[in-house]
């Protein structure tokens, strides 16, 4: 049986386009003699379409998508994802659903019997499981067995699916991406390969969807667990296998674990800026490592001609902040323009001080280090307003964990880049944007990270290194360590309880936090949902 793995790039929405998508590349599968072409999961509406599956009309088009596709399948069998409704004791209620069809017909359909309600997902709301009564399809004389995404991540599952006969298993996917994952996915398919005797297809989309990422992987593993085919990460790709052809292999390598970081964070502000309908972005530029690498990250995903920075130097900066933003500039090729704040802190400042003498406030402390920032976000949101660009934010997510932000300053913005990248994350970003040559400038990487908010201030006065936040923050956010469990890994458990309650009292800052994308497994938003007002404190 000849395969194609149609790893496309659907658009959540968009089923006019996506039907394009879908129909051209089964054309393709019929112009290569294959027998059969896979797509991911809720390829005609892309994937999470949320809330948008509760309007009528929206599955309305969904359903005259799926006839369209049935109608256009010709020798090659097709099998695609989609939502549909199915008539309950009470109300119309919806599956996840894989469709077959061939030559204009519809063959069957299979539904999605584990529904994923964790993480990012959250299915539940909008589907029903299916009952699994059937999931191996002939396929012109082929047994083929489908499941779709999270049924073949289950083990109970997988052991009632065992002792079934089928040919070769299709598993449908929207698997977005987080660090390493391709390796999780191909180890799990390696075992359920070996569990069904048969050879397991894996197809999976790419493309950035608000927070989230699909980086492909799509891969092929022969009935003895073998990796037979792995498309490329973060590239749609229309690979071909031919399972009756012995020894055939082709396996593109899995990037480094710092380079998927860079491409899903290149996919992930190309698909959200263009999706969106913008074009062009602008950045402040601090002469720091942040908003440097949200600069040359920016630059790759949507062209020199189309990234603006801006610097904001203020009394407090330094001189070789302002040279080194103005090299970065150079060296990415990128218009820049320089607006100092001392005229506008001084304005607010001024209007201020006589409520703040009046009530015995004048002695400076954070509010007028605010001022600053709040005055860096109202000139460049004007400048957003005014040219219609996107405003990239430059926060990481060692600050936005611990509340080293301002709302309405540096919080300000369209999307957030780094909002997932611990900051000893963005140090080895950096030194891959330069791996070939100097991009950031080597002291924006070297010099101690500061605000500048306050007279020889540093990131350090007032958090661990970051070293050892991050490994802190590691600890309580992806492994959910208690305070104790993390101070016996060697930290000062006071250190520890320290950064471990400003990550609680930052939570409300996190709820106003633009969007951003998610490379780990619990990125702050759909992650990671806790209350901002509770009670429970570790102590």
């Amino acid at each position: 049986m000849k395969i194609m793995l149609a790893q496309i790039a659907p658009r959540v929405g968009d089923i006019t386009g996506n039907i394009e998508l879908m129909i051209d590349a089964a054309n393709r599968a019929e112009n290569a003699s294959c027998d059969l072409i896979a797509f991911p999961e809720l390829a005609v509406t892309g994937y999470p379409p949320e809330d948008l599956l509760l309007r009528p009309s929206f599955m309305e088009a969904v359903e005259f998508a799926v006839d369209e596709i049935v109608a256009a399948s010709g020798d090659c069998a097709v099998v695609f994802g989609a939502p549909r409704r199915v008539a309950g004791r009470d109300r119309t209620r919806l599956m996840n659903s894989a469709f077959i069809a061939r030559k204009g017909a519809l063959l069957g359909i299979c539904d999605k019997q584990c529904l994923p309600n964790y993480g990012v997902f959250d299915e539940l709301r909008y589907f029903i499981p299916g009952s699994g009564n059937e999931v191996v399809f002939d396929i012109d004389g082929w047994k083929v067995g489908i499941g779709i995404c999270e049924d073949i991540w289950s083990d109970s599952l997988a052991g009632k699916q065992a002792g079934l006969t089928a040919d070769v298993w299709l598993n449908l996917n929207a698997s977005p991406f987080h660090i390493d994952k391709q390796i999780e996915r191909e180890a799990l398919m390696s075992e359920r390969a070996k569990c069904f005797s048969a050879p397991v297809i894996y197809v999976n989309p790419v493309g950035g969807q608000d927070e989230v990422v699909f980086d492909g992987g799509s891969h092929v593993v022969d009935a003895a667990g073998e990796l037979l085919l792995r498309a490329p990460l973060f590239e749609t790709a229309l690979p071909v296998v031919d399972l009756e052809q012995a020894g055939q292999s082709s396996v593109v390598p899995v990037p480094s674990t710092v380079a998927q970081i860079h491409a899903a964070l290149v996919l992930g502000v190309s698909d959200y800026v263009h999706r969106n309908g913008c074009q062009q972005v602008l950045i402040g530029l601090s002469g720091g490592i942040d908003s440097a690498v949200t600069a040359a990250i920016a630059v790759e995903a949507l062209g020199a001609e189309n990234v603006l920075g801006v610097l904001l130097p203020s009394k407090l900066s330094s001189d070789h902040s302002v040279t080194d933003a103005e090299a970065l500039a150079v060296n990415l090729g990128i218009e820049s323009v320089t607006l100092p704040i001392a005229g506008p802190v001084d304005a607010v400042d001024t209007v201020l001080a006589d409520t703040f003498a009046a009530w015995g406030m004048s002695e400076p402390d954070v509010t007028e280090e605010n001022i600053q920032a709040r005055s860096r976000g109202i000139l460049l949101m004007a400048i957003s307003n005014k040219s219609g660009r996107m405003l990239l934010t430059t926060g990481n997510k060692s600050e936005m964990a611990v509340g080293y932000a301002t709302l309405y300053g540096d919080m300000a913005g369209g999307f957030a880049v780094l909002k997932d990248v611990y900051k000893t994350d963005v140090f080895a970003l950096a030194d891959y944007i330069n791996r070939e040559h100097e991009i950031i400038p080597q002291n924006s990487i070297d010099k101690p990270p500061s605000a500048e908010l306050r007279p020889d201030q540093k990131d350090s006065d007032s958090l661990p290194d970051y070293d050892k936040l991050d490994a802190i923050l590691k600890g309580s956010i992806e492994d959910r360590l208690s305070v104790d469990e993390i101070a016996s890994q060697g930290f000062d458990r006071s250190e520890v309880q320290r950064v471990v309650g400003m990550l609680h009292a930052a939570e409300y800052k996190r709820r106003q936090a633009p969007p951003g994308v998610k490379i780990t497994r619990r990125a702050f938003g759909r992650d990671r949902r806790y209350p901002i007002t509770h009670a429970f404190h570790e102590v």
